[in-house]
Parts: structure tokens; C-alpha cells; sequence
């Protein structure tokens, strides 16, 4: 299976490089799985939310080839935090980081990526809200960062409050760190237990948390 990985400027590279380096590593471990940073706009250097990284994109955003495509969030302040904040700080907070990756080419080939069948779309932290914000994932079960649950359900998205969300072609991850359970899930469900769990011990991270499923009875509220 081929996994991209999406880079936007002001991406959080910790949504990126945890569950990439879940799928690098399977690669050790079988020839099932291959892996690459893609960008929207094609191969090129692209700027973290934090200062003096960035990461490399090797190719563009193929949702016609890619089995997993994998939407990071962004990293910087938010916009509530500090009192009155200049252009520059205003410009450098989540949510216009998030709204700029919207007047690239990304939300377009979200939504290609979305309508073909046999690709899943994963998000880490705000990578959800990207999708959100772009209106393609109205009525879906997803999660996000704590902090982003109420503009998650504005936006008419169900709101699970589970560490990974699975939606069929749709996973979704919380905060930050969920990315390398999100990964290990993903890994699990798409090329089975025996990678997944190799990765996990080399990594020495034991999952969190019970993925969510539309499976089973609800539970029965005193």
C-alpha cells in the first residue's frame, strides 16, 4: 500500500513524523507498505509551524494512486492566547494557518481523495479541521485536538471524543501524540497485527485508548 503523508506551510511536524515513521518503520518489516511526503503543490521544502523545521516533499498529492493519504495539522498559538496579537502574530496563530492551506490546491484533492473508493483519509490534531473547513466531511463521526471540538461540530461534523476515530475511509486523531496510535491503528487494520505489533515493540509504545467504531449497542445512560 502506498502512504502520503501531506505537507502545507505551517503543518505540525510531530503530526507528521509520528505516524510516518509507524509506516517507514513497517517497511523493515514487510514489502507491503511504502511511504512518501507529498504536498499539494508538488515536490519542494515546506515550512513547519515551527520556526527552522521544515520537511521535504518528494511528490505531489496523488489521490488516484495513494491507499492512505495523511492530513497533519498545524502547529503555532492560538488565537485566543495573549490578549490583542499584531498581523504577523494574527497571521502565525492555527486557524489562519489552517484557512491558508484552504486557498491552495489541498481541499480539491481532499475531496478527490474522498470520493475514490479503496483510498482512506487519515487526520492527526487539526488535520480534521482542515477537511471540515473545506465542508467535505458534513455529518461524518471525527475527532480533533480538545481544543478544536466546538468549531469540529460547527462545521456539522458528529464529534466523537475518542483518541482515534475510525469512519470507514475516514480516521481521524486527536491531540498531537494520538499520531502514533493512529498509526499503529492504521497499520493493523490495513496490512494486519503482526506488523503493526513488530512496530510497536521496536518503538516501545504500548496504543492508547479504544478506537471508535460504528459497531455495536449504544451504551444505556442511568
Amino acid at each position: 500500500m502506498l502512504a502520503q503523508f501531506v505537507l502545507f506551510d505551517g503543518f505540525d511536524p510531530l503530526d507528521v513524523i509520528g505516524p510516518f515513521e509507524v509506516f517507514s518503520a513497517a517497511e523493515q518489516f514487510t514489502d507491503l507498505v511504502s511511504v512518501v511526503l507529498v504536498a499539494a503543490d508538488g515536490p519542494g521544502v515546506v515550512r513547519s509551524g515551527i520556526p527552522a523545521v521544515s520537511l521535504t516533499a518528494t511528490a505531489g498529492l496523488a489521490p488516484d494512486r495513494a491507499d492512505l493519504i495523511v492530513v497533519p495539522g498545524a502547529a503555532g498559538r492560538m488565537a485566543h492566547q495573549g490578549g490583542d496579537l499584531t498581523e504577523e502574530e494574527r497571521e502565525a496563530t492555527i486557524p489562519a494557518i489552517l484557512a491558508r492551506s484552504l486557498t491552495t490546491g489541498l481541499p480539491g484533492l481532499l475531496a478527490k481523495a474522498l470520493a475514490t473508493s479503496g483510498t482512506t483519509v487519515a487526520t492527526v490534531c487539526g488535520g480534521s479541521l482542515v477537511l471540515s473547513m473545506a465542508g467535505l466531511i458534513v455529518g461524518r463521526n471525527a475527532v480533533t485536538h480538545h481544543q478544536g471540538l466546538d468549531v469540529l461540530g460547527a462545521g456539522g461534523v458528529n464529534v466523537v471524543r475518542a483518541r482515534v476515530v475510525d469512519d470507514g475511509d475516514l480516521v481521524t486523531a486527536g491531540g498531537v501524540t494520538s499520531g502514533l496510535d493512529l498509526g499503529l491503528y492504521l497499520l493493523e487494520r490495513e496490512v494486519g497485527p503482526k506488523v503493526a505489533l513488530a512496530v510497536e515493540e521496536l518503538f516501545a509504545h504500548e496504543r492508547r485508548g479504544v478506537v471508535w467504531r460504528e459497531h455495536g449497542p449504544a451504551p444505556v445512560h442511568a
